[in-house]
């Protein structure tokens, strides 16, 4: 067993699920995999079963009843991940909008800069996006502003879903209170960290939007993002966000 474990969530992945896996495994580093499949309509987790048979202890599983957000099916993932020997836990989604060669770029960061959370970053080092159309860009790029000047963390990218967590910091985070479901979950979890005065590095990395399947934003997503930041931040101010 690796001591590295990418969690991938997914939902009707059926597209990109096997290429992502292949090229994970052909990483010059040893990772291992956990899909957390929402029950996508469209097999995926029936193809995740077949490359099973030829990754065997190096690929899982994890199929859930329904769609209940990303946040959730994280959790799910770090949960499981802390009932094993795994050091260094990633975040990736399936779509290749994070580009796998990236994760020895963030496990570095770990190793090298003793990074407690490592953050694949699109705005470190300027705007570092392709494919999205302007609007998505821009919204993007303001939101971590906005999370920025509400949550005074020194992150240009906190709203990046691709990151490698050492297990100290998942282990002293209590999971079971994050709030948010959504791409919201992403800040709360850098929030989080910050407050435990985590070491956190970010990397810059060029994001991909995906070229196959459908994208899972959502206005319900955003709401919860720019609202839930501002009662996030309040609750830290009378000691309530550990």
């Amino acid at each position: 067993m690796s001591r590295r474990l990418v969690i991938i969530p997914t939902y009707n992945e059926i597209e990109n699920i096997e290429r992502i896996v292949r090229n994970v495994f052909s990483q010059r580093a040893s990772f291992d995999i956990l899909v957390v499949d929402d029950n996508s309509p469209d097999q995926t987790s029936s193809k995740v079963e077949e490359l099973q048979s030829e990754y065997k202890d190096r690929l899982f599983l994890e199929v859930r009843t329904e769609k209940s957000g990303l946040g959730t099916a994280y959790i799910h993932g770090f949960k499981w991940a802390l009932k094993r020997d795994y050091e260094f836990i990633f975040e990736m989604d399936a779509d290749f909008s994070h580009n796998p060669n990236d994760l020895i770029r963030l496990y570095n960061a770990c190793v090298k800069q003793e990074a407690d959370l490592a953050i694949g970053s699109r705005y470190v080092k300027g705007v570092n996006v392709v494919n999205w159309p302007m609007n998505r860009v821009l919204m993007s790029y303001f939101a971590s502003k906005y999370v920025k000047l509400i949550t005074r963390m020194n992150i240009q990218d906190t709203t990046a879903g691709f990151v490698c967590y050492r297990r100290k910091v998942l282990e002293k985070i209590n999971l079971d209170t994050i709030q948010f479901v959504g791409y919201a979950f992403q800040i709360e979890m850098k929030f989080k960290a910050y407050l435990h005065k985590f070491n956190i590095v970010e990397v810059p990395v060029i994001f991909t939007d995906r070229t196959k399947g459908e994208s899972k934003l959502s206005s319900n997503i955003i709401s919860e993002a720019v609202f839930g930041v501002i009662k996030m931040k309040l609750k830290s101010l009378f000691g309530k966000e550990v």
